[in-house]
């Protein structure tokens, strides 16, 4: 049976995605001041379909208040199965769920751009997607990370419509299931380098890829010393001027804690300590699984608190929860809804979480270079 994924992408992109515009519907227009109500607004992903998130933090710690949490499928999966989403400026790029296929897609504006590879896409490819700041408009540019013989680099140019290979990497390893952030057009990763150019050991530190340069900066400090005990969850963005971390002790009773940064560019960045929650103090923080299930956070730092999303799955379904944790031992847990997933428990993905902030970012092709593309 021939399905969506199937088709031809100027079938799909052409005559079929662009009449899914979901500008109009409220759960995104409503929440286009989002910044001014503080609500955050975001993309969750689950069973090969996108929901929109939003989550009202505001009055978060007031006694009796209420925090709503809600979301809402996207029609758009019904067509497209997706297995991978990464965010930039108001732009989801989507790996479809056989891994073949590239979809840029801007949700306000119902705007979409398959993107073909230069040879093939790979199942064990690592994307991002970011811009670069040579003009005052915006060039956003795709990076892929071939990871077949050390970390082959190439990137895509919104703009010429083209790939270029930028070479292979070999002293540095990407943490794969750790979810990077974009910020100011760079993206960030979780990773470690060689310590030196022979030494066999690694030590851990933050890869920012500059699409400007269309290259790594120098690795970046990260707030621990490579301690056996901790390990990096995950990274998000904060006020989408600085990255937030958050770390965990591995060891039965220890502790979390959440960095942002001061300073941050492709070279160089300085860390503050957001707080940090004693794990013994807290019985039901060790219910959220740090290690895998946490890599799904944001930060309120006019109340101190972090949102930890993590997913509870039973037989026939899978139940996001968002859990709001403070230093001084606030603790609340709010389920979020009910996903149906008929996936086997050992093929079945993790959430992924994006913050959005709508945008009117144009991604259609030129229509002379499209005439010629296609002639």
């Amino acid at each position: 049976m021939t399905t969506m994924n199937d088709l031809p992408h100027d079938l799909i992109g052409e005559k079929i995605l662009t009449n899914y515009n979901i500008s109009d519907s409220e759960f995104i227009v409503g929440r286009e001041t989002s910044r001014h109500h503080r609500e955050f607004l975001g993309f969750m992903m689950a069973s090969n379909k996108i929901y929109p998130f939003s989550f009202d933090i505001q009055g978060i710690r007031k006694h009796n208040s209420s925090v709503d949490p809600s979301m809402k499928q996207v029609n758009l999966l019904d067509q497209v199965e997706i297995s991978k989403v990464f965010h930039c400026d108001g732009l989801l790029l989507c790996v479809t769920k056989d891994n073949t296929k590239l979809l840029v897609w801007n949700p306000y504006v119902g705007q979409t751009r398959w993107i073909r590879p230069r040879k093939c896409f790979k199942k064990s490819d690592l994307y991002a997607i970011g811009y670069d700041n040579n003009n005052k408009v915006r060039n956003y540019k795709i990076l892929r990370l071939d990871r077949y013989c050390g970390i082959r680099l190439e990137i895509y140019d919104f703009s010429s419509d083209s790939w270029s290979v930028l070479g292979v990497i070999s002293h540095c390893i990407i943490y794969q299931f750790r979810r990077g952030v974009t910020l100011k057009g760079c993206n960030y990763y979780l990773g470690s380098v060689r310590k030196t150019s022979t030494a066999p050991s690694f030590k851990s530190c933050l890869l920012c890829f500059d699409y400007t340069r269309e290259r790594y900066g120098q690795p970046l400090p990260i707030p621990y010393n490579n301690n056996f005990h901790k390990q990096a969850v995950s990274l998000s963005t904060a006020r989408e001027e600085n990255i937030a971390a958050l770390y965990f002790d591995s060891r039965l009773y220890g502790t979390s804690e959440i960095w942002v940064t001061n300073k941050i560019e492709h070279n160089a960045v300085s860390w503050s300590k957001f707080f940090k929650v004693e794990m013994t103090m807290m019985n039901q923080l060790r219910v959220l699984n740090f290690g895998l299930n946490a890599d799904i956070f944001f930060v309120d730092e006019e109340n101190k608190v972090a949102v930890v999303i993590t997913n509870s799955r039973s037989r026939s379904c899978n139940q996001p929860k968002a859990s709001i944790i403070g230093e001084d031992g606030y603790f609340k847990s709010i389920k979020i809804g009910e996903m149906n997933s008929n996936l086997p428990t050992e093929l079945y993905p993790l959430l992924v979480f994006s913050p959005y902030i709508p945008s009117l970012v144009q991604i259609n092709r030129p229509l002379e270079k499209k005439r010629e593309r296609d002639a």
